[in-house]
């Protein structure tokens, strides 16, 4: 091989490396930051909790707060992983997740210092939400 192509294909790999690199990062844009991630809200007396299942489940920790109705929102845009395939003990949940969509699941009043646990059916990916 002449100096010419192996040139050519190492700067291919650089780009394509940095490009996958570049790419894996904006889509867990905040995941890895240590900036709140607002993903608890309250509205009629409810409490939801957000988390995005795509490659992992999105943030990876929240905190809410404890003696309010709680629901957890799942949603899923274009995910074909494992994080369809969602468990959470605590409440006996088991299902898997449609590919884009969004499932609400009622996680009922959870006391102080208490928390959910959610993982994918091979242990892979998983989060918490703590309540205080």
């Amino acid at each position: 091989m002449n100096k010419t192509v192996l040139l050519i294909i190492t700067v291919a790999l650089i780009v394509g490396i940095g490009i996958i690199v570049l790419s894996d990062s904006k889509s867990n844009t905040g995941t890895g930051s240590t900036q709140p991630v607002q993903n608890v809200e309250i509205r009629d007396g409810i409490q939801y909790v957000t988390i995005n299942a795509k490659g992992g489940y999105f943030p990876r920790v929240s905190s809410a707060q404890a003696g309010m109705q709680t629901k957890l929102v799942v949603k899923t845009e274009g995910t074909y992983d494992c994080s369809t395939s969602l468990v959470i003990h605590s409440v006996g949940y088991r299902k898997n997740l449609p590919q884009t969509g969004e499932e609400i699941i009622d996680i009922g009043i959870p006391e102080a210092g208490t928390s959910v646990r959610g993982t994918c059916s091979m242990g892979m990916y998983n989060f918490v939400v703590t309540f205080g």
